[in-house]
């Protein structure tokens, strides 16, 4: 369950920081395989099976939301392939999708699919190709806080709403005793901190807004109304700030929550408060649907964010690696795909225990076909 990995996040985290706040990833790391059925462990090597073995370094930007999981497969990339190395750099979804089409980098992560401008852009980019969207990082948002003595929050959707649009500004409010009855909270001032960069997840955080509060959120895109709280850059800025004020509370990646080791809200979906683990998260990726066709998976956010099943924690996040169907030189196009093959085959315990749910099953299957099929 993820949020028992909160002891061992940092420790963990040490080990797969290193590289990638030097940007390059490219440091060595063991770890078992992951079939396509979602089977895993975490102690031997990458399999070099169906790799085309070729050196040299990728190239990649975009969502701070992947960067802890980009490190770890940079470092499992660089141990099966001799001489291969990633480069990442984690500068936000919106940097990651503009470089991408204007051929700046390899391939982009983002929390975001690209918009029809960009579309076209990087289909020229691409050589007359599309750019395929294929969402391998899952990441769940958790609604992370920092007040003192209250370590099991419950929190409905509106009253999140509520909090991060200013209407709530005080933990002992009415509405939050109501949910936490037993509970005392203190009479303690709510410190709302909120991504002040370009950001994928505050794309995300209020496309779910919207869609589970029957649209008493007025408000989307990457970047977050500054009417209430303070911000802060970064999965990692908002995590921190957050654990350096009483009474904090963002919207931020579950692994980033327990790097600070700040407390997650359980939230009422519409079926009772829901606790963030891997298990509910589970729930939610068995009901996903996408937008679009094939090899091009753009997740259907609106259905996904409106899931108020018992046992389902939907407000998770699908970052994307951006990349070319086809129009990569020929040693690009077979780093590209050895890449992201080892990222299929790293979906296993440590990257679960930086806060990512491993992908499984049908899904993993079709991720394998597209990249299977990248010329």
């Amino acid at each position: 369950m993820i949020r028992n990995y909160k002891r061992s996040f940092a420790a963990v985290g040490v080990a797969a920081a290193t590289a990638v706040s030097l940007v390059a990833c490219s440091s060595d790391s063991s770890s078992d395989s992951s079939s396509a059925d979602g089977s895993s462990a975490g102690s031997s090597e990458v399999s070099a099976d169906g790799l085309s073995g070729t050196a040299g370094e990728l190239v990649a930007e975009g969502a701070s939301s992947q960067a802890n999981a980009m490190d770890y497969f940079g470092q499992r990339y660089a141990e099966a392939v001799s001489g291969a190395s990633l480069a990442y750099n984690s500068s936000g979804s919106g940097s990651g999708r503009r470089n991408f089409v204007a051929d700046q980098v390899d391939f982009a992560g983002s929390d975001s699919p690209l918009d029809e401008e960009q579309v076209a852009q990087a289909n020229e980019r691409c050589g007359g190709n599309d750019a395929w969207h294929l969402p391998m990082v899952i990441g769940p948002v958790a609604i992370a806080y920092n007040l003192e003595g209250v370590d099991n929050l419950n929190l409905s959707v509106q009253t999140v709403a509520e909090i991060f649009d200013g209407t709530i500004t005080n933990w002992n409010d009415e509405k939050i005793a109501a949910e936490n009855e037993g509970t005392e909270l203190p009479d303690q001032e709510i410190g709302v901190v909120y991504r002040s960069d370009e950001s994928g997840t505050s794309d995300n955080f209020q496309k779910f807004l919207t869609a589970a509060t029957d649209g008493y959120w007025a408000t989307e895109g990457q970047q977050f109304p500054r009417e209430v709280g303070e911000g802060a850059e970064g999965s990692g800025g908002v995590s921190t700030q957050v654990s350096q004020i009483a009474g904090g509370v963002t919207y931020v990646e579950s692994g980033y929550a327990a790097q600070q080791g700040l407390n997650i809200a359980n939230i009422d979906f519409g079926a009772g408060a829901t606790e963030l683990n891997s298990a509910n998260v589970g729930v939610a990726l068995d009901a996903l649907e996408f937008t679009t066709e094939g090899n091009d998976m753009v997740v259907d956010t609106d259905a996904l964010f409106s899931q108020n099943q018992e046992g389902s924690y939907p407000l998770i996040l699908t970052t994307y690696e951006i990349v070319c169907s086809a129009g990569y030189d020929e040693e690009t196009s077979a780093r590209v795909k050895d890449f992201l093959n080892v990222v299929l085959q790293s979906q296993d315990s440590t990257l679960e225990e930086l806060g990512f749910i491993p992908v499984a099953g049908s899904h993993a299957e079709r991720l394998q076909t597209a990249i299977d099929a990248i010329q």
